[in-house]
């Protein structure tokens, strides 16, 4: 796992944990600031979206990379 804090490696983790990270990764940045979430569980791309649209980020792409989903996720309020 990388320092980076725009970045989330959640491979490995099963829901809910890839979107219980993502929350507090996203916690301390900026609004306006980016999120890349790396998850494999697949429940995430149902989770990831629902959870931006509750909590007021925008998911800005949802691709899939092999067996891996990459979501970027913009904070919002």
């Amino acid at each position: 796992m990388t320092d980076d804090p725009h970045m989330l490696d959640a491979t490995g983790l099963l829901c809910p944990l890839p979107v219980l990270k993502a929350r507090k990764r996203l916690q301390p940045l900026a609004v306006g600031d980016t999120l890349t979430v790396q998850a494999d569980d697949p429940a995430a791309v149902i989770d990831m979206p629902h959870f931006c649209a509750e909590a007021g980020h925008e998911l800005v792409s949802a691709d899939v990379d092999g067996a891996v989903q990459v979501f970027v996720i913009r904070k919002g309020r």
